[in-house]
């Protein structure tokens, strides 16, 4: 892009110092608004294109960060699962120690 912008600048450039120093001044001025026309175009086109490509990027990043905070949420869910089924399994062992304290010794 930079150097589309650089050769419609430096044709600008040589336009305009013809339209300045030769003889079909009128032709040359012609030329160099022509060439200001387009890159001016290029210029917006560009611009365009910069704004849809950040707008994509933005909409991938919004879409990762919804991943991986839905990830997280799992694995919160999951941690949280498991540490209830730790906790009922050392209950019930805690009322399997209290049943075999309070029984009656032999």
């Amino acid at each position: 892009m930079k150097s589309r912008l650089f050769i419609v600048l430096a044709a600008l450039l040589a336009a305009t110092t013809l339209a300045a120093c030769g003889p079909d001044s009128s032709k040359a001025a012609a030329d160099a608004k022509k060439a200001a026309s387009e890159a001016a175009d290029k210029a917006k086109e560009a611009a365009s294109k910069a704004a849809d490509a950040t707008k994509d990027a933005a909409k991938e990043a919004a879409d990762a960060t919804k991943d991986a905070a839905m990830k997280a949420a799992d694995a919160t869910k999951e941690g949280a699962m498991k540490a209830a089924d730790a906790t009922k399994d050392a209950a019930g062992k805690a009322v399997d120690a209290a049943k075999d304290a309070a029984a009656p010794k032999k």
